[in-house]
């Protein structure tokens, strides 16, 4: 069946390809994430909506992509499981409530569990918009805080002439290597792109924690694509791989030396306070250990604009392989492929009266299936989701005003599978925005929007029940949840100075039915793995970022970017609260305040900066049953430099973590992976990267 739905897929959009007429080059510069008119550009639109470039990205060190998003962007973080899983958090909010999309095709893989990353290749990413608050409006469930879009690079370049670049780049601290060779050639009406990138790193390195054991990995990527421009429009046809093999820690340890020990036996036969020390060779080599997860993703999509009409379709597979049994190193633990048929249309209606319209149905069609596998955390399910929408925007005199409303239905159901009985349930949701940009003038305006924000229960939430060997931790569903809704308001100030760049950014968010995950101390399914069952609550996040970038006349070389934080996270479960006090009173997964300041001398062929990035210490934590622990606070200090060393040479430097400080990030994983209630040095869980020098090459042809 998907491979009768691919070769449909092929069919129609070689068909679209097959008309004639010139080339347009428009589709860069929509703001596909809005899903509206190009008109309704990031300035006007009352909704927080940021972008980053592909430059902006190469001038910091990053080991996926969003870490750039998060080094970029102020309210977005991530929770962490090493340095190649980072899960993105917008404004407290993650998981399934941020919706990542692939050149505007939503991103389909297991993303519910904790050291599930985003499955794409940073290399090949020439722009990211992140749109922070509720964009259930356009995209429906799983966007309730918000949208993260990466779009690919499209290098335009002379007709009848191929082009290329080639990046590579080195990290020290984990000896990351990593490359990149795109390709791209015009011809008439004819854009075609090529990509091939790959990365690879042994363990990485701390002050405390010496290399630490279980965190290599091996990436490669591919992407093609095909586009045609045409008076009528364009069509695209792309196609991407992604495969990577990564280790995950499991925190065990020697009691006295805290060397990392490795696992060689399993059920009553592993003493996990017993086992054998790793082997300093093991703790540097680029071969990745038997105990890792596999994780393939394959897409194939269209999208296609005929005058107002706009499409997308996609199919997606994504292949999740989890090896967790020293004995039978080539037995996988988790084995699961996930199916994914996307569809998105919508029509941009004649504009009457300055007035813009759009009206569109997107959704989706997804069977996820176990394979050859030994432990089952969720049931073989199949999903069925649509929605539609109506968005209008209408300028009066220096007030743009825009909104709209939708409604969404999804089914998920699935039969009698091992320790699961059948259970079938829809859900069904209503929401919308209502927003106004206020231009004061060219250079000051003023902001605000309230939305309604839905989300489905994920497949986690309602149906876990076993061990994901990957995250070392049993997941409890619970059957009854409900969808979550939010309502959100957000105000703004933008004001564009001679010699100062001003945003401040406020919310108040509210949400009914929230989902969350509590530790049950007292609860052990399987020896040696934690066990968590989710909740649900109302709840209650608030807070805002300012940015403060100073570009002065007098020193033009001179940038200086300031930006502050905040969010606040209240669990709003008060029979929890009466029983376990201040510990119940905060929601887990909140970043605390963080401040980042930059300082950078650009000139015509060169750059230098000196960053300081300050975490102020975490108080407020779900506590109950020691979910969560206080988190100390760190300043980092990071420096980079760079320039054009020939016309087409470009060559980066950066180091972060210059003062190889010491930490722990609150939304790290691996702080919690200890086994010991007290340690020798004083210190649990594992700790963040310490200092990372690294070197890039960029070159065009």
């Amino acid at each position: 069946m998907f491979r009768l739905l691919t070769a449909v897929l092929i069919l129609c959009s070689m068909a679209a390809f097959a008309q004639t007429d010139s080339l347009q080059t428009a589709h860069l510069n929509e703001v596909i994430v809005t899903g509206v008119t190009r008109a309704t550009t990031v300035r006007k639109n009352p909704v927080p909506i940021s972008v980053i470039t592909k430059k902006e990205m190469s001038t910091h060190l990053n080991t996926n992509l969003i870490d750039a998003v998060t080094k970029s962007i102020p309210g977005v973080s991530a929770v962490t499981t090493g340095p190649n899983i980072s899960k993105p958090f917008i404004r407290g909010l993650g998981y399934n409530r941020v919706l990542t999309l692939y050149d505007g095709v939503r991103q389909e893989g297991q993303q519910w569990g904790d050291e599930h990353g985003i499955e794409v290749d940073q290399y090949g990413i020439g722009r990211v918009e992140v749109v922070k608050g509720p964009a259930s409006l356009t995209y429906g469930s799983d966007a309730l805080a918000g949208v993260i879009n990466m779009i690919p690079d499209l290098p335009a370049g002379e007709e009848g002439q191929l082009k290329g670049n080639f990046l590579t780049e080195y990290q020290s601290n984990n000896g990351m290597a990593g490359s990149s060779l795109g390709l791209s050639y015009h011809k008439n009406d004819w854009h075609y792109v090529f990509r091939l990138s790959g990365k690879m790193a042994h363990n990485y390195r701390n002050a405390v924690d010496g290399y630490v054991y279980g965190t290599a990995f091996r990436e490669l990527n591919g992407t093609a694509m095909a586009r045609v421009d045409k008076k009528w429009g364009y069509s695209l046809l792309a196609t991407t791989l992604y495969n990577n093999l990564q280790e995950i820690p499991d925190g065990s340890r020697d009691s006295l030396t805290r060397k990392f020990t490795i696992q060689v036996a399993e059920g009553t036969d592993d003493d996990i306070k017993n086992r054998p020390i790793v082997p300093d060779h093991l703790l540097k080599t680029y071969s990745i250990a038997d105990l890792h997860q596999h994780i393939r993703h394959y897409r194939i999509y269209n999208r296609t604009r005929i005058g107002n009409f706009l499409s997308a379709v996609a199919l997606q597979q994504s292949s999740r392989q989890e090896y967790n049994h020293p004995l039978k190193p080539q037995q996988p633990g988790l084995d699961l492929i996930l199916n994914t048929l996307n569809y998105d249309f919508r029509y941009n209606l004649p504009i009457v009266n300055n007035v813009e319209m759009t009206v569109g149905t997107n959704g989706m069609y997804q069977t996820n299936r176990s394979q050859h596998a030994t432990d089952f955390p969720i049931p073989d399910y199949n999903l069925f989701d649509i929605g539609g929408f109506y968005f209008v925007r209408k300028s009066f005199g220096p007030v743009d005003v825009s909104g709209g409303i939708r409604y969404d239905h999804r089914h998920i159901y699935w039969d009698n599978f091992r320790q699961f009985t059948a259970f079938a349930n829809s859900y069904n949701g209503i929401s919308g925005s209502l927003g106004a940009t206020y231009n004061l003038s060219e250079r000051l305006l003023l902001k605000a929007n309230i939305a309604r924000g839905y989300r489905a229960p994920n497949i986690t939430e309602i149906g876990s029940n076993g061990l994901d060997p990957g995250a070392h931790i049993v997941y409890l569903g619970n059957r009854s949840f409900r969808p979550e809704f939010s309502l959100q308001e957000d105000v703004g100030l933008l004001a564009y100075l001679k010699d100062v760049d001003l945003s401040v950014e406020l919310f108040n968010n509210n949400i009914t039915n929230y989902i969350y995950q509590a530790r049950l101390n007292d609860v052990v399914i399987v020896p040696g793995n934690a066990t968590y069952q989710y909740q649900q609550s109302k709840a209650r996040l608030y807070g805002g970022e300012i940015s403060v970038n100073l570009h002065p006349r007098a020193i033009s070389w001179l940038k200086i970017n300031n930006s502050v934080a905040y969010t606040a996270g209240l669990n709003q479960n008060a029979a929890l609260i009466r029983e376990h006090g201040d510990q119940a009173k905060y929601l887990p997964f909140i970043p605390p305040l963080h401040a980042r300041s930059e300082w950078k001398a650009v000139f015509p062929k060169m750059y230098g900066r000196i960053e300081i990035d300050g975490y102020a210490k975490q108080n407020h934590f779900y506590a109950v049953d020691h979910t969560e622990t206080a988190t100390d606070g760190y300043v980092l200090l990071n420096l980079g430099a760079g320039g054009t060393i020939a016309k087409r040479f470009d060559l980066f430097f950066q180091v972060d973590n210059v003062l190889n400080t010491v930490y722990q990030a609150n939304m790290n994983r691996l702080k919690y992976f200890e086994y010991y209630t007290a340690s020798p040095n004083g210190r649990s869980g594992i700790y963040n990267i310490g200092r990372n020098c690294s070197i890039k090459v960029s070159v065009q042809f």
